[in-house]
């Protein structure tokens, strides 16, 4: 079957698609030979649609994956589906316009169900037509009863381990979202705000200035502390004072977390305002009152603001400062806020009983971990880092929602003496069953743990639940670490380290050898990052697919390396669709020649053209394999797309086309052996970003037996093709022959446009030996009609092209500099 005039995608793909399917060209066989290359894939969270961001990133891991199979690893590449937790919950609810309570547990969850069910496939049919190699039948989903029994377990082994504890504490916590959230999962931003100062009074007329952003928590306030060197108010340490509108007598403390340079440098602790707060009540054993309940709204104890939510309370409590002249000053100010990263709301601080994951008592382990994984980028590892350095809580893995894995606890209603679910009766939810059996105090009086865990404490076991599909059953300590983690910079706090910590704490390994970081798509004009909860973006990844085919997306997404962010860029996936349709031009033209054409043995006689661009090829094989063993697959595209364009295209195909079609008597075998062998190498080296156009190139042309590129061999380096001379020689023929383009385009002329002469005058025999041998090739690519090369000539030293008997160039470099012998050995 030959290659069509034109090359059409959006027909080729789909059926190249369908191929691999059928064949099962990506399918893992755990007996085959070859060490094993084991990739932790990003489980999408099912929270909105996927969007050229997600294309960009998935894009990287691939790239590696083809190019690890084609050099002989037994590539484990499973997909999984983050479908449990908060995420897939707030877009249910945004889609039902109603919040999970309104709905009702038991059809909130089907709901979730459902939903997360038609988004999988989805993002499944944009990955299949992506061209992700991935094994689809290793597909995972958290919410599965393997990924729930697995979850459930690790939580159980953790608790065993006195490695997870419930404690009723202050607890971060999102009003929007109803639910104790992590550390990790807070961003911080600035906002206007202001500072409004009261004076709390000692007995007689003596005050205290306090300056604060919420004096909402006024009848929160527990004590106030002062720094111990600030001479201002070293008198009032140990004193009471009385705290304005309400009258209760609080301490004055001393702690040199009071910053003298804030505010007045006096600061009332409250609980709880912000993390200060949690520290200092815990440090100096403080009175507790809450003030402001599970729904962001201030309770019973806050008095004149019961029911208020806060930014009410906040207006309310100033107006009524101002009323009774209690406020000493007012004035605007950037105020720094927490708020949870999945709906922005600002969090604040509610005590109730929480599991936690110990994670503080192990930041060396973390850092030390860290130091055995190599990260792609090597600065992405700094974030990792400062992450772990300025850890304050341990991993609160407690959620107050309905749709996630359930704890497989029980409290005993007498003792609240706690039981776990059996192993062997795992998954459990504990709400439709209770333990058989009676508590060790003898009451039969169970109460369900009604929340549900932390997405993340499912989604860090990735590893665990991928080796899971690896073994077809239980994944064994064997299995640790596995080759590559690919994920997004943003969630190196969440699941790079929620990850680490699990893989440590249950296995006492790194889950991982290696870490890629990709950056972000970025959508233009300096919107910012684009995400599945906002819309997905300015563009569609089917629709950019479809336009222009999956292998220019691919190219795009091939641009930029590891660890940094890009523009989704429209003009870049056009120039991957005309990279795409070059690809085919070339081997249409070179089809006539190679059709049938098989080589053996050794080469025929080469011309220096020839050797020239095999040794090219030899020293692209070279530098691309190792950018790709170094996982710098950008570079590898912008040589592999360079050489292409420049040396095979541009120049040698032109030089070599009068020998092709057998009009100079010197043969064609040169040319053939030498374009069969540099087009096949170019569609290998291409493969890994181009699968579908390489794919049908190679069926058509090469390909025996049927056999797919992408389970071929990668190409290898030729250690008898390299020729420096030639190569250098070469380089000479591809600098006159630029001379000669840029005489004819200052002359107004086509670069078909034929030269009555071309005179190339030297003072070095060896040089024109060389010249003179490549005659045929030169006067191809030029279009000469008449060719000499003089000796001898009256001009300065070095090489002149004569044109008509016009010097177009007076000073292309010569290779006097090379010794005689090395000129002459390139002849020979």
């Amino acid at each position: 079957m030959a290659l069509s005039r034109r090359y059409r995608p959006q027909q080729t793909e789909p059926r190249i698609q369908a191929r691999w399917q059928l064949s099962n060209t990506y399918k893992f066989e755990m007996q085959s030979e070859g060490p094993l290359y084991a990739i932790d894939t990003p489980p999408a969270t099912v929270s909105g649609k996927l969007h050229m961001g997600h294309v960009y990133s998935y894009s990287h891991a691939d790239f590696m994956a083809r190019f690890w199979r084609m050099n002989g690893r037994r590539v484990f590449y499973p997909m999984g589906y983050d479908d449990n937790g908060l995420p897939t919950e707030r877009l249910v609810e945004s889609q039902l316009r109603a919040t999970a309570s309104q709905i009702g547990r038991q059809k909130f969850i089907q709901q979730c169900l459902r939903l997360g069910e038609t988004i999988e496939r989805d993002y499944e049919n944009l990955w299949r037509r992506l061209g992700l190699s991935v094994d689809w039948s290793s597909t995972y989903r958290t919410i599965e009863d393997g990924a729930r029994r697995l979850a459930q377990a690790s939580f159980i082994d953790l608790y065993q381990k006195n490695l997870a504890y419930r404690q009723e504490a202050p607890a971060i916590w999102c009003p929007e979202c109803g639910t104790a959230i992590a550390q990790a999962e807070l961003n911080e931003i600035e906002r206007e705000s202001e500072f409004v100062t009261v004076d709390f009074h000692l007995q007689g007329a003596t005050s205290l200035p306090i300056a604060t952003t919420r004096p909402e928590l006024l009848s929160a306030c527990v004590a106030v502390f002062v720094h111990p060197d600030d001479d201002r108010y070293r008198s009032f340490i140990g004193c009471n004072v009385s705290v304005p509108l309400y009258g209760n007598q609080v301490p004055v403390l001393q702690d040199t977390g009071a910053d003298p340079e804030t505010g007045t440098g006096a600061v009332m602790c409250c609980t709880f305002g912000d993390a200060t707060d949690v520290a200092w009540w815990r440090s100096h054993n403080l009175p507790q009152v809450s003030v402001i309940d599970r729904k962001g709204r201030m309770t019973a104890d806050s008095g004149m603001l019961t029911g208020l939510s806060v930014p009410d309370a906040r207006r309310q409590i100033v107006s009524v400062l101002e009323e009774h002249g209690l406020m000493v000053d007012r004035r605007r100010a950037l105020q720094s806020i927490r708020i949870h990263e999945r709906c922005e709301t600002p969090t604040e601080y509610i005590v109730a009983p929480q599991w936690f994951i110990r994670v503080l008592d192990f930041k060396d382990r973390w850092l030390e971990a860290s130091d055995r994984i190599t990260w792609h980028p090597p600065h992405m590892e700094a974030r990792y880092v400062e992450w772990i350095e300025n850890l304050h809580w341990d991993w609160c893995i407690s959620r107050q929602r309905y749709f996630g894995i359930p704890f497989p606890v029980w409290y005993c209603g007498a003792c609240e003496n706690i039981t776990m679910a059996p192993e062997n009766e795992l998954p459990a939810d504990p709400i439709e069953t209770s333990p058989a059996s009676e508590c060790t105090c003898g009451a039969v009086c169970w109460v369900a743990d009604t929340d549900v865990m932390d997405t993340w404490a499912t989604s860090s076991l990735s590893p665990q639940i991928a080796a899971g599909q690896l073994t077809e059953g239980e994944p064994k300590q064997s299995d640790f670490p596995m080759s590559m983690r690919p994920q997004s910079h943003e969630i190196i706090r969440t699941w790079a380290f929620y990850t680490i910590v699990m893989s440590h704490h249950h296995h006492g390994r790194i889950p991982w050898k290696e870490i890629c970081i990709s950056g972000w798509g970025l959508a233009p004009a300096g919107a910012g990052k684009i995400s599945k909860s906002r819309g997905g973006g300015p563009a569609a990844p089917m629709a950019m697919i479809e336009k222009y085919s999956a292998d220019a997306v691919r190219y795009w997404a091939a641009g930029t390396g590891f660890g940094k962010d890009t523009v989704i860029s429209e003009e870049k996936i056009r120039a991957g669709a005309k990279l795409v349709t070059k690809l085919w031009n070339v081997a249409r033209f070179s089809e006539q020649f190679l059709q049938g054409y098989r080589t053996s043995g050794e080469p025929p006689p080469l011309t220096l053209a020839d050797r020239w661009i095999l040794a090219r090829t030899q020293r692209l094989v070279n530098r691309t394999t190792g950018f790709f063993r170094n996982y710098q697959y950008a570079l590898a595209r912008s040589e592999t797309e360079s050489f292409f364009l420049r040396d095979l295209a541009d120049n040698y195909l032109e030089m070599a086309k009068r020998r092709l079609y057998g009009d100079t008597g010197v043969g064609t075998g040169g040319a053939q052996y030498t374009l069969d062998h540099v087009l096949r190498t170019c569609i290998h080296l291409f493969a890994p970003f181009l699968p579908y156009v390489t794919e049908e190139v190679n069926t058509l042309l090469f390909a025996r037996n049927g056999e797919s590129i992408h389970t071929s061999a990668w190409p290898t380096e030729n250690p008898h093709l390299l020729d420096d001379c030639a190569e250098t020689t070469g380089n000479l023929l591809v600098e006159i022959a630029t001379a000669v383009r840029r005489y004819k385009s200052e002359s107004s002329l086509s670069l078909g446009t034929p030269l009555n002469r071309l005179l190339l005058a030297v003072r070095d025999h060896a040089l024109s030996l060389s010249l003179t041998e490549a005659e045929s090739d030169l006067t191809s690519i030029t279009r000469a009609q008449n060719f000499d090369v003089v000796l001898n000539n009256p001009l300065n030293p070095g090489l002149h092209v004569i044109l008509d008997g016009e010097i177009v160039t007076a000073a292309i470099e010569a290779l006097s500099g090379l010794p005689v012998p090395c000129l002459r050995s390139a002849l020979f």
